[in-house]
């Protein structure tokens, strides 16, 4: 062990010393490995970078509660399959929640888009207005930074009162408080509860979570009709049984439709989860095209690296003769070269990761990047790995050389 480890040391100094000679040489034959390491980091790092904003802009999708709708998320039917079933009803929702007892909260929820919201002379526009119930502050994590949510009382009064997102708050109240303002929706008069907490648009676009509004369900109904489809939100009391508590919901909820045996459910149990999986389908797809984009451009600065090691190896051919008359082992060559290779290759990953870096923040101010470690270590070993087997060929030559050839060869 002892040997092998100095054997070692004085590979790597030597194959330091050959890459100090030919810097030029080193230098253009890692470019290769450079465009191979920035492309498989930038892109790593756009695809963390994308998936922590996602799951960011999905974190109102509480991963313990499930959404009861007559749409599914992704489903594989038309939308109008979708469309004309059905709604449901706050009766439906009274009698599962009166029914199904293995939830923390459930919230009915009914929802609109783009009204203008007015202060005095000031107006913004509200994304999306909300009707429902105290519980809707456990569904949709929904908590106020200021101010507080509305309550049993208000909800059962039908009590004109909101809560209003940061960007409602911002554009009507931007030097003073909202909390105990009154705003006018649809010319009705609102006194404001409470402001959100900031929570951004990511990938829900237009529809940004800090220009909602949410009021009690039965003064939305008043105020934009009762009619149209009621989501129930139902935040599951064991997070550990959600798939149990997915079948118990399904069938009291097929009772209380009236949905005959047999025939499949005319409404829909949407989780998280979906989102997740097909944005991981999505970016799995581009993240191939981009592996084998790389795969090329690591196989070109392999076999670039190849070539000009056997070149080394054809040029070192006497030093080669004299390690081996001197005593040097075959594996001791075969790892000089080897190392030779790999730190090629390793200080080619190290400048990759060196313009990858500011790359990626520049890309930041367009997409969302992030370089976590283990994204430098894997672009530092793949490095290594390509150093290694682009060196084998190479190395092999060398250590099977025939000491008196060597020391003849001009």
């Amino acid at each position: 062990m002892k040997n092998f480890l100095i054997e070692l040391k004085e590979g790597i100094l030597i194959s330091l010393r050959a890459i100090r000679a030919n810097k030029m040489r080193s230098i253009l034959t890692t470019l290769g490995i450079i465009i191979g390491i920035v492309a498989v980091t930038t892109m790593s790092t756009a695809i963390v970078g994308l998936r922590e904003a996602f799951i960011s802009s999905i974190s109102s999708f509480g991963n313990d509660v499930l959404y009861i709708d007559k749409f599914e998320w992704f489903g594989s039917e038309d939308w109008r399959f979708y469309r004309n079933r059905k709604d449901i009803t706050v009766e439906q929702y009274e009698k599962l929640r009166e029914q199904y007892n293995g939830f923390d909260a459930m919230a009915p929820n009914k929802r609109t888009f783009g009204r203008t919201i007015k202060y005095e002379d000031k107006s913004v526009e509200a994304t999306l207005i909300y009707g429902t119930t105290e519980d809707y502050i456990s569904t949709a994590n929904a908590i106020p930074a200021d101010g507080r949510f509305i309550n049993d009382i208000e909800v059962r009064a039908s009590r004109r009162v909101c809560v209003i997102g940061q960007d409602i708050a911002d554009g009507l109240f931007p030097n003073e408080s909202a909390i105990g303002k009154t705003i006018k929706i649809s010319n009705l008069p609102f006194r404001v509860v409470g402001v959100l907490e900031k929570q951004g648009s990511g990938f829900l676009g237009s529809f940004s979570l800090d220009g909602q509004i949410i009021m009690p369900l039965k003064v939305f109904e008043r105020v934009f009709g009762g009619r149209g489809n009621l989501r129930i939100d139902i935040k599951v009391a064991n997070v550990d049984r959600m798939d149990e508590a997915k079948e118990e919901i399904t069938a009291v909820f097929r009772t209380i439709r009236k949905v005959p045996p047999g025939e499949p459910n005319d409404f829909a149990i949407n989780q998280q989860d979906v989102f997740t999986d097909v944005y991981d389908q999505t970016v799995g797809i581009i993240a191939a095209a981009g592996i084998v984009i790389t795969a090329l451009s690591l196989f070109v600065g392999a076999i670039g690296i190849m070539n000009i090691m056997f070149v080394s190896v054809t040029e070192r051919t006497k030093e080669i003769g004299i390690r081996k008359a001197i005593g040097a082992k075959r594996w001791s060559i075969l790892i000089q070269f080897l190392v030779e290779a790999a730190i090629i290759c390793l200080i080619g990953g190290i400048i990759g990761l060196i313009i990858s870096y500011p790359l990626s923040l520049v890309i930041d101010q367009f997409l969302p990047t992030a370089m976590p470690l283990d994204v430098v270590f894997l672009a530092l070993f793949i490095s290594a790995m390509v150093g290694i087997i682009s060196g084998i060929l190479p190395a092999y030559k060398a250590s099977k050389m025939d000491p008196v050839d060597a020391l003849r060869y001009e």
